[in-house]
């Protein structure tokens, strides 16, 4: 049968989704679902690793079934994933030891702190162009070794097995068969040497992480696998392309080019600029990561992590209760003049770049008593493009490339007040295309480049710019503004908790 359909998976911080493009990249099919947040602390953040992969196995399903669309006309899965979120698991049963730790679980700090003080800071930084930190899986790792019960003794009895989300995923696709990951999201973990391209040794050995418990690490666009026939009606589908979902979303922008940039708006913020085949290391706060690596060459990117970006709207909404729908967001913050003199710094897991506070908590400043539910859910929307600009100023001296135009995606940027304030505290224009899921358009056309579904030339043919916001503030006003949020950072940073 004729292949018709690449199928990608975008597992996300808080959501599943699953797409099928046909082969004029359009959405034949798509399937979301939010999946539970745990809380079990004061800042951890866990997910059910067997949740996940069981609500992305049912919207596949769902996606074939309800478009009436058999899994043999699928040519290959492209499977992109939230990032330095650590599972281990054990290898005989194959079940998780314990929940998923989430890139914004905060409980390793000491162990971070600890390894900061013994000066391992400038060898992570030369080695894998991270800074060390809760966010990367290191810590997590070390931690699960280290208080789940006989969890050291199942890895020394080759028992255990690490990974992302991406390396769970195909473990359970394939039946157990590959235990792999890709460049990009290797690069994520602060034990991936992205110079020489393998597991180091030296930081392995460092943090007390045994090396056998770590994934084979393959080219972004490469075979991983076959999903096995139990899960599509005996349908072999071969796994093309997989990629952290940042790295994804870069490519799915159409930022093949060495200096273009994308700015992708979910759970949180993150900025990727391409750096082409160099590996360009920061200096001060930005990261320095594998972007993707296609026909034996590798690309990187230099990157700004904002942590906490939609999350701050998802929590005006579930925990706040002052929306119904995180949509409701753009009219309310449209239907006032200004934010009152409100400002969110929304540090619920520490500040990312350019701070690198992993002791900063979230704080609203600014209230008076004709505050109003809409200037707090103004500010919040306001906080996510001031922690944007925080990221590009870096960016621009860093790179010494001037951002004059900024792709954006994700869920946050269908928010026209959002996008629209971006672009005059920042003064660039921003580009929002017709689909703002880059991230799971982008596995889709690593895959689609593997089982050669589509080709470089068509992906770099394709328009997809939708709508263009210019910046209209005056200079004045926009100076003013951002020096109140710097100074409401300022009062939040080093807090004691």
């Amino acid at each position: 049968m004729q292949k018709k359909y690449i199928m990608a998976f975008d597992q996300g911080t808080s959501s599943c989704r699953v797409v099928l493009f046909d082969r004029d990249f359009k959405i034949a099919a798509s399937q979301q679902m939010e999946f539970k947040q745990i809380y079990p602390n004061h800042g951890w953040v866990e997910h059910d690793a067997e949740e996940i992969f069981n609500i992305q196995i049912d919207l596949s399903k769902n996606c074939l079934s309800e478009n009436n669309i058999s899994a043999s006309e699928i040519a290959a899965l492209g499977i992109s994933n939230q990032r330095e979120t650590t599972v281990l698991w054990n290898r005989n049963t194959g079940k998780p030891i314990c929940n998923a730790i989430v890139w914004q679980d905060t409980r390793t700090t000491d162990i971070c702190k600890e390894w900061i003080e013994k000066g391992y800071n400038e060898l992570v930084r030369s080695k894998t162009g991270l800074v060390i930190d809760s966010y990367f899986s290191a810590s997590k790792i070390k931690w699960m070794l280290d208080h789940v019960e006989n969890a050291r003794e199942m890895a020394e009895n080759d028992e255990l097995l690490f990974g992302t989300i991406d390396s769970w995923l195909i473990w359970k696709l394939t039946n157990g068969e590959k235990h792999s990951t890709d460049y990009s999201n290797a690069s994520r973990t602060m034990l991936f040497n992205i110079s020489e391209l393998k597991w180091d040794e030296e930081l392995l050995n460092l943090f007390d992480i045994p090396k056998n418990i770590m994934p084979l690490v393959n080219p972004t666009v490469s075979h991983f696998g076959n999903v096995a026939v139990d899960f599509f009606n005996e349908v072999k589908i071969p796994i093309y392309g997989v990629a952290g979902d940042q790295q994804a979303a870069l490519f799915g922008n159409g930022c093949y080019e060495k200096g273009t940039l994308k700015n992708t708006y979910g759970t949180g913020c993150f900025m990727l600029l391409n750096t082409g085949e160099k590996l360009v290391f920061s200096s001060n706060g930005l990261l320095s990561t594998i972007a993707w690596s296609i026909n034996n060459q590798v690309y990187y990117a230099l990157e700004g992590s904002v942590f906490i970006a939609g999350a701050a709207i998802q929590w005006l909404r579930d925990e706040m209760c002052m929306l119904n729908t995180a949509s409701e967001s753009d009219k309310m913050a449209s239907g006032i003049n200004d934010n009152n003199g409100v400002y969110f710094v929304p540090a619920f897991s520490g500040m990312g770049t350019p701070y690198w506070d992993m002791d900063a908590r979230g704080m609203l400043i600014g209230i008076s008593r004709d505050t109003s539910k809409a200037h707090i859910v103004r500010a919040a929307l306001e906080s996510i493009a001031y922690q944007t600009r925080d990221v590009t100023e870096l960016m621009k001296s860093e790179s010494g490339i001037e951002i004059l135009t900024m792709n954006v995606d994700g869920g946050a940027s269908n928010n026209d007040f959002l996008m629209q304030f971006q672009a005059d505290i920042s003064d660039v224009d921003v580009l929002r295309p017709l689909d703002t899921e880059a991230t799971v358009f982008g596995a889709a056309c690593f895959a689609a480049l593997g089982s050669g579904f589509w080709t470089m030339e068509q992906l770099i043919n394709r328009q997809s710019v939708h709508k263009v916001f210019k910046p209209e503030m005056p200079e004045e006003q926009r100076k003013a503004l951002y020096g109140k949020w710097k100074q409401a950072v300022e009062r939040c940073l080093k807090w004691d908790c």
